[in-house]
């Protein structure tokens, strides 16, 4: 039995090669969509779970809210690790890191040095507390001395080449010298941080601080088996209460309770490591994250992409029904019964969905690594072949199989066949509501998904032009100033090179309204620290030139000028910073906050001399937070406007004037617009993956649309003679086939730009800059654009049917 459904199965796919063609195709393509997303969905769902215990790790997070100003960060207090350990039975191990930027290593032996950028500072029990498996090296002691650094296998392999790094000496930004104790293997590429030099926490004293309320230490805490986040975090007020309540009466003047009556709050709280990747997004983050939105928004599209496949089948089998309905009377009257039929017509669902199945896979293997280009991800080709996938392929086989050929099979199979033997029946352009309503659905979801797109590329444009307040443009930023040597060198550096007439200007400064590094304070408005409300700010140190260089403007007072000394007490604040603090004109107001260290802290006043006008200084899903400028000169970068077209030449003067003042030293720099955009590298990759994937399904939906034309034609086909006889043109013909799908895009464009109204809506509500959604233009444009193209593939059906000599189809009338 089973053998003679395969054997017919297989003699009508042979007779009938265009219709097995399209089925295949779309199914291929509907079904690589479909594992292509999951590889990408799965790989995002699976970071951390390379760790065995990562269901009890946790991030020890601060969150507060001082005088309106949300302060949500993913760091810890130095002394909170220990604290944890020694005085909480449900932690029963607990890590630190530091992240500190990067740096230049050199070998000791050797003249070549290395710009790492990855480098972060660990706690000897790093290699205890996750599962990353060192290859060189005691995994308890590597990070137990000052001065001792664990490296990658990347890295070893690229400062040391084929020798054994353990026991080498490296130098450290030119001044620092440590030894090489173990070598790691390169963390997993699902990992939610990624380092390629761990530094020992021992030799840093700022680890040694035992203040709370300074937060600068990712903290992970592992939970001992069965222990309640919940229960533990229940304890927190107390531990807030018991350390930085003392601090909070030491540096504000004020009682827990009197914070907590001003409607000030601060606390710890757990976050499951697990859960970083896809849902965090705090200050200080060790690496950018994803977002689960996207997760959801790309399942939805898979599981679409694969019901338009289906859809397909369905639709082109209902339509060709008429041509098989001869062979289901015929079967009828010899005796077959209605269940044998339904197994026929399910076993050729299964045989077409099973050779769909392995050119998706083989399609899938072969695009791999230009998916992972796209996606910027590092899944290898044995995930698509391990066990989990294998049984995804499995169920997909059993479900799409039943699934397309279950309507196809049970419609076909009621036939009667007396009226069938009669030619009574002419089903295949009949059952229309059931095909319209698929067709309907298949457009829906591709006029969501060309909308979508438009929408996402049109936020990512505007977030690039919008204006921020700075000038990014023709802005070269030189790397590790630093490395030229003293301040009084770098400003001579900085000072020779403006000597060329194709720079406008320059400034020495680390801070960059790009994300570079940042720092904040706590500010109170007059001349005492301590006394009055509180703020948190953002802290720039600039020098006199920064703001002319970024073409930033003063919208208040003056900037910071050589011709006045006392400038060095002085500060510029951004608008957002005068509405913090209440100023009606804070020209001539004061500020004060608290220097020196903890044992002994001083306080500093600083006049206010001028208001810069608010800039987006982080990305435009944050609104413009109060920022403080400070006179003085952090070394990271120096940075120049420059006005050449001829960016060549101009790099190759500075780089000269480099060499001069920093020889042997690597020479770095990078665009302050490129930058920019980096901080929307998630968005556009994403918004890519979107114009993939909808091209594909409004591929499929077309290919299934131009089946289901060349059936309706050869369905109508003596129709048509009849109306050339009588005189129809070929453009008459084209409208009487296509008007009734022209009906059909059109329900879906309205249902399908309802849906788009409210999926992106929900996107955009991440930003707190963004465009105006309701633009009639984009989902106009959309619904046009998938118009266009499923009229022309009807057209191109149409226009072949109206061409036929009518005499061939009515000659046997």
């Amino acid at each position: 039995m089973i053998r003679n459904f395969l054997k017919v199965s297989f003699r009508n796919l042979i007779k009938n090669p265009s219709y097995s063609l399209i089925n295949i195709a779309g199914l291929t393509i509907g079904l690589s969509s479909f594992l292509f997303i999951s590889l990408f969905v799965l790989d995002e769902l699976n970071y951390d779970s390379f760790q065995q215990d990562a269901k009890q790790i946790y991030r020890m997070d601060f969150m507060g809210v001082i005088n309106g100003s949300n302060f949500d960060t993913s760091l810890a207090s130095a002394p909170a690790a220990e604290t944890m350990i020694n005085e909480y039975p449900e932690v029963i191990n607990a890590t630190r890191l530091r992240n500190t930027g990067s740096w230049l290593i050199k070998r000791e032996a050797g003249d070549q040095a290395f710009k790492e950028e990855k480098v972060i500072y660990a706690d000897k029990n790093f290699f205890e507390f996750f599962d990353i498996k060192l290859l060189n090296g005691d995994p308890t002691t590597c990070l137990e001395r000052p001065e001792s650094l664990v490296i990658s296998e990347k890295t070893a392999n690229k400062i040391f080449g084929n020798d054994n790094p353990v026991g080498e000496t490296v130098i450290l930004d030119n001044k620092s010298t440590y030894e090489v104790t173990g070598v790691f293997q390169d963390m997993p590429s699902n990992m939610h941080f990624h380092f390629d030099v761990l530094l020992s926490m021992e030799g840093r004293e700022e680890a040694k601080g035992k203040m709370w309320m300074s937060f600068n230490f990712p903290t992970y805490l592992k939970l001992a088996p069965g222990a309640i986040p919940d229960s533990l975090e229940a304890k927190f007020p107390a531990l807030v209460e018991k350390y930085i309540g003392p601090e909070i009466e030491q540096f504000m003047g004020m009682t827990m309770e009197e914070f907590a009556a001003s409607g000030n709050s601060g606390g710890f709280s757990l976050f499951p490591m697990q859960d970083i990747h896809l849902t965090s997004n705090k200050l200080g983050e060790l690496e950018s994250n994803s977002d689960i939105k996207y997760v959801y928004i790309f399942s939805a599209i898979a599981f679409f992409i694969l019901v338009l496949a289906c859809i397909n089948f369905m639709n082109l089998s209902t339509a060709r029904s008429a041509n098989r309905a001869k062979e289901v009377g015929i079967r009828k009257v010899m005796g077959a019964y209605r269940q044998h039929l339904i197994s026929q017509f399910i076993s050729e669902a299964f045989l077409l969905t099973l050779i769909s199945i392995l050119l998706a896979f083989g399609l899938t293997a072969l695009l791999l690594a230009a998916f992972n280009d796209l996606a910027n991800k590092e899944i290898e080709i044995f995930a698509l072949f391990n066990a989990q996938f294998l049984l995804i392929g499995l169920i997909v086989l059993v479900l799409v199989g039943f699934l397309a050929g279950s309507y196809p099979a049970f419609y076909l199979s009621g036939f009667r066949p007396i009226e069938v033997l009669k030619g009574k029946l002419n089903l295949g352009t009949k059952s229309g509501g059931i095909r319209s309503t698929l067709v309907v659905i298949q457009f829906t979801v591709s006029i969501v998904m060309i909308i979508g797109t438009a929408l996402i590329y049109k936020q990512l444009n505007y977030i690039q032009n919008k204006k921020l307040g700075f000038n990014k443009e023709q802005i070269i930023m030189i790397h590790d100033a630093w490395l030229i040597g003293e301040s009084e060198k770098i400003e001579s550096f900085k000072n020779e090179v403006l000597q060329s007439s194709e720079i406008l200007n320059g400034t020495i400064a680390s801070f960059l309204p790009v994300q570079t590094t940042n720092n904040n304070n706590m500010w109170f408005p007059g001349r005492n620290a301590g006394q009055g409300d509180s703020h948190i700010l953002h802290n720039y140190r600039i020098d006199h030139d920064y703001i002319e260089t970024l073409g930033m403007n003063i919208s208040q007072g003056r900037n910071f000028s050589r011709d006045f000394p006392s400038d060095t007490s002085a500060v510029l604040i951004n608008e957002a910073a005068g509405i913090q603090f209440g100023f009606k004109n804070p020209i001539g107001e004061y500020l004060a906050t608290y220097g020196g260290s903890q044992e002994s802290l001083r306080n500093e006043v600083y006049k206010i001399v001028g208001v810069v006008e608010n800039f987006h200084f982080a990305n435009m899903r944050s609104r413009i937070d109060p920022l403080v400028f400070m006179l003085g000169k952090r070394t990271g970068y120096v940075s120049f406007k420059i006005s050449s077209n001829d960016l060549a030449s101009t790099i190759g003067n500075i780089q000269s004037l480099w060499v001069e003042f920093a020889p042997s030293q690597p020479f770095e720099y990078s665009f302050l617009d490129e930058r920019f955009d980096k901080l929307y590298a998630n968005e556009q990759r994403i918004g890519q993956i979107f114009t993939v994937f909808a091209f594909l399904a409004i591929f499929i939906a077309c290919l299934g649309l131009y089946g289901l034309a060349a059936f309706t034609a050869a369905q109508r086909n003596k129709e048509i003679g009849i109306r050339k006889v009588l005189g129809a043109t070929i453009g008459q013909i084209i409208t009487l086939l296509s008007r009734e799908f022209i009906i059909l895009l059109g329900i879906s464009f309205i249902i399908g730009s309802a849906i788009s109204a409210y999926a992106m809506g929900q996107w955009l509500d991440s930003f707190e800059y963004r465009i105006d959604l309701f633009d009639p233009a984009t989902f106009l444009l959309g619904g046009l654009a998938c118009s266009v193209v499923a009229w022309l593939t009807i057209s191109i059906q149409s226009y072949r049917a109206a061409r036929t000599n009518p005499v061939n189809s009515l000659k046997n009338e």
